[in-house]
């Protein structure tokens, strides 16, 4: 299965969600490969690669001049294949027709060696997560209780749209995952209940799952380790454990 985890809003824990849904993937057993488009190359840091001096990466896979398995790099926490900051330039060189489906035809070749492919992707709207939406069978989107985030998720759901009339048909969005909450907090509570609404509205739900602010999220990122390696008795950790559960509840219908 191809997952990206999307939202046009950034600071939302989409590299914490993707790598924590990995590592529980990872944990239980599964093969797991992560794609990391988002020129911060967070993701490709967090699994102790340094997307400086790689020789390969998501940006020449995407415009041609590299292949995937070339691309991928192993490591004892999963494969991956990596972002470069210059992925920052790819809305000015991945052009032309069908440039839409790079990634997509790209994995046709490798899926076959992967029970679960993780898409992190950057906070915007250009043909990166073009790509990636067109490859993927399933959307996460990661946000806070907050209006920005109900924002990001509206204009995330109108690529959705777009690419399930032209290039992807078969899209669904899984779910929206509630990250950073405070739940002691009324703003929060309200916001919550505006995120199940707005989910509902775009055909999907809200996950039952919510991951609670803490720091261990943060120190985890510091000590590039995922949070349910670095602190498992975190609220964090225990929140993304409940999510993985749910989410494989579904996957493996």
């Amino acid at each position: 299965m191809i997952v990206t985890v999307a939202n046009r809003k950034g600071g939302v824990g989409k590299t914490a969600t993707a790598q924590a849904l990995g590592a529980g993937l990872i944990k239980r057993g599964y093969k797991v490969l992560y794609i990391d488009l988002d020129s911060q190359s967070n993701l490709t840091n967090a699994l102790g690669i340094d997307s400086r001096t790689i020789e390969a990466s998501s940006l020449e896979v995407l415009e041609g001049s590299s292949n995937a398995s070339e691309a991928i790099i192993s490591t004892d926490r999963g494969d991956i294949l990596p972002a470069s900051p210059d992925l920052a330039k790819a809305d000015r060189i991945i052009e032309g027709t069908g440039s839409e489906y790079r990634l997509k035809e790209e994995l046709q070749n490798i899926a076959g060696r992967y029970d679960f492919i993780i898409i992190d992707t950057p906070p915007a709207l250009g043909i990166l997560v073009i790509n990636a939406l067109t490859a993927s069978e399933k959307v996460i989107i990661p946000a806070q209780a907050d209006l920005y985030s109900l924002q990001g998720i509206e204009q995330l759901y109108g690529a959705v749209e777009t690419v399930r009339r032209y290039t992807n048909k078969s899209l669904t969005i899984a779910g929206v995952l509630l990250t950073r909450y405070t739940p002691r907090s009324i703003i929060s509570q309200d916001m919550k209940s505006n995120l199940s609404d707005l989910a509902e509205q775009i055909g999907s739900k809200l996950y039952q799952a919510q991951i609670r602010e803490g720091v261990a999220v943060r120190e985890a990122q510091a000590t590039q380790t995922d949070i349910l390696t670095y602190d498992p008795k975190s609220n964090p950790a225990s929140d993304y454990e409940a999510f993985i559960k749910e989410f494989l509840e579904e996957a493996t219908k």
